[in-house]
């Protein structure tokens, strides 16, 4: 069943995300499981969703390669939501920006 995970990571700066995703955009490609990533700045943080085809996929991923990477005492605030229904626009599916 696909999950919706959004995370706020308060103290994250875009500049600080673009670095991070620089490592994790190869990375993220290449995961078993993943699906979509999306990212923007909030008056809470930035904040950031993600679609894998399981949680424990995207556990996985963090666990492995983007916790390791987070400044000293930035501690992404997590939620997941198992998805009842994921439509796609077969059209709109392009490559990031």
């Amino acid at each position: 069943m696909p999950v919706l995970i959004t995370a706020v990571v308060p103290g994250q700066t875009q500049e600080g995300y673009d670095q991070l995703m620089t490592t994790l955009k190869p990375l993220l490609e290449q995961a078993k499981g993943f699906l979509a990533h999306g990212a923007g700045a909030s008056s809470e943080g930035w904040r950031v969703f993600e679609i894998w085809e399981t949680q424990n996929d995207a556990s996985d991923f963090f666990a492995k390669y983007i916790h390791p990477h987070l400044p000293p005492g930035m501690t992404p605030k997590r939620t997941y939501l198992d998805l009842h229904t994921l439509m796609v626009q077969p059209n709109a599916l392009r490559q990031s920006v």
